[in-house]
């Protein structure tokens, strides 16, 4: 079992183990831009079901989640050096909000599957719960349709969120392959009403006093699994964090820095600053989830980074990647890389664009790239559609009484609502009849477009991943 040795992770003999690999996005907690369908999850599985039937869509949804995490690629993941990885998981998996606390055995089976290759192939895993009962922050990573976190004040989705938790650790208590749970993906306590047109303030107390239920929930169940906590704001802030009260607590941050999100040659300057090496360790040392372990002596893991690797800036994302990798190595920190596979923006493994699934769903995709819906896309011009709604927001703001609004926030959330929320929605229709007239086989046939062998590697991603994981 590993376990927590002042700021390192060290195995049963006590040796230290560097935990460095890739978060598999799209599998048990699908996404957009990464899946290739428009808006949020739980509401594409209903228009499937609408216009395929019940039993149509739910084999299409299997099959996708059978293709898309294979044994292939957890060899894969290992033939490259890493020796964890993450797997994000949305809590429909294991229960349904009609029968709460029923466990679902096809999720626990699924899980443990892959975690079984994983022992198998000398990896780690970290469960992950990217998507919690009540919603943890207003995103569409969360599953998210209607932008309010219900979580952090609704006490019947934190007992659920809890509960969900000791089932896990009943199941996985003992199990040396789960190198700990991650117990919440990036909490955003401070937008009640789900938008950031506001200053950002986060609310500590109740992030800070579920994380204790439910570390002590876990613990009386499991004594030795190490815990993962995330900071506030997509896992960026930690001042407000309550010290270190268990054993075995590892602290996650996510770092995705400019370099990677905006447009132009690197180095560079991007947001005013001009972004290099020297801007990369600087900004990771001022980084507060770095601060925090630093100040306490405990392991960081920096759990999710990354850009647009198979872009036309593709060469200046990776030459920021290659620094950014290097400050981690540096540092001695463990990480894992967003994400593994996905349609073609930061994968390693990337489904064919030529591929029956990506034909199938052509218009659907060309639809998302001219309406701008995924929220999640660095690097990329902005489309005329976007324009306008940054038109309308400053048309609103100038016709709003004094307003205490953040106009660049306003502008960036109101888009997103309209499009990657409202007007996303509308697409699900689409998505779903892109397989109305196919029978299992040929939804079978599409979905084989996911598997490893299907897909293109990126090979500079790969060469500049292997040359950091070959570090000792």
């Amino acid at each position: 079992m590993l376990k927590v040795k002042g700021n390192s992770i060290v195995d049963g003999q006590g040796h230290k183990v560097r935990l460095r690999g890739f978060g598999v996005g799209g599998w048990l907690n699908s996404e957009n831009f990464i899946n290739g369908y428009p808006g949020f999850e739980s509401g594409l599985r209903q228009a499937l079901a609408e216009q395929l039937g019940a039993g149509r869509a739910a084999f299409l949804w299997e099959r996708m989640l059978d293709y898309f995490l294979a044994e292939p690629d957890i060899a894969l993941v290992k033939e490259l050096g890493c020796t964890v990885v993450r797997l994000p998981f949305n809590y429909r998996h294991f229960e349904s909000d009609s029968e709460p606390g029923q466990w679902l055995e096809s999720g626990f089976k699924r899980l443990d599957q892959v975690i079984d290759w994983c022992g198998k192939h000398g990896l780690y895993a970290i469960p992950d719960m990217h998507a919690v009962p009540g919603w943890q922050d207003p995103d569409w990573h969360s599953d998210h349709y209607g932008r309010l976190t219900l979580i952090w004040s609704h006490k019947q989705f934190q007992d659920r969120f809890v509960a969900l938790w000791e089932e896990f650790a009943r199941r996985y208590r003992g199990n040396p392959v789960v190198a700990g749970y991650n117990v919440m993906n990036e909490p955003v306590t401070g937008v009640p009403y789900g938008f950031f047109g506001y200053p950002y303030r986060p609310d500590w107390e109740p992030l800070n006093r579920l994380n204790r239920r439910v570390v002590e929930a876990i613990r009386r169940i499991d004594t030795e699994h190490i815990i993962y906590l995330e900071g506030d704001r997509f896992s960026t802030l930690f001042a407000g964090l309550d010290a270190p009260f268990a054993d075995n607590l590892v602290y996650s941050s996510h770092n995705y820095v400019r370099a990677y999100l905006g447009m132009g040659p690197y180095p560079g300057e991007f947001s005013g600053a001009l972004w290099d090496r020297a801007k990369m360790k600087a900004d990771f040392e001022q980084q507060e989830g770095t601060v925090f372990c630093r100040r306490h002596g405990v392991p960081l893991w920096v759990g999710e980074f990354g850009g647009a690797f198979d872009s036309a800036e593709s060469e200046f994302r990776l030459r920021a990647l290659d620094d950014q990798l290097s400050v981690f190595e540096d540092a001695g920190v463990d990480w894992t890389i967003w994400t593994w596979k996905d349609m073609g923006m930061m994968g390693l493994a990337v489904v064919d664009p030529e591929s029956d699934y990506a034909r199938a769903i052509a218009p659907v995709l060309a639809a998302k790239r001219e309406l701008g819906t995924d929220s999640w896309v660095p690097n990329q011009p902005r489309t005329p559609i976007q324009q306008k709604t940054y038109e309308l927001a400053e048309l609103i703001l100038s016709r709003l009484p004094e307003t205490r609004a953040d106009r660049a926030l306003f502008r960036f959330y109101a888009e997103q609502s309209l499009l990657g929320n409202f007007t996303a929605a509308y697409m699900h229709p689409a998505y779903a009849s892109c397989f109305k007239g196919m029978d299992e086989a040929a939804i079978d046939r599409t979905m084989q477009s996911f598997a490893l062998d299907r897909c293109r590697i990126n090979g500079p991603l790969r060469r500049v991943l292997q040359k950091h994981l070959a570090r000792a």
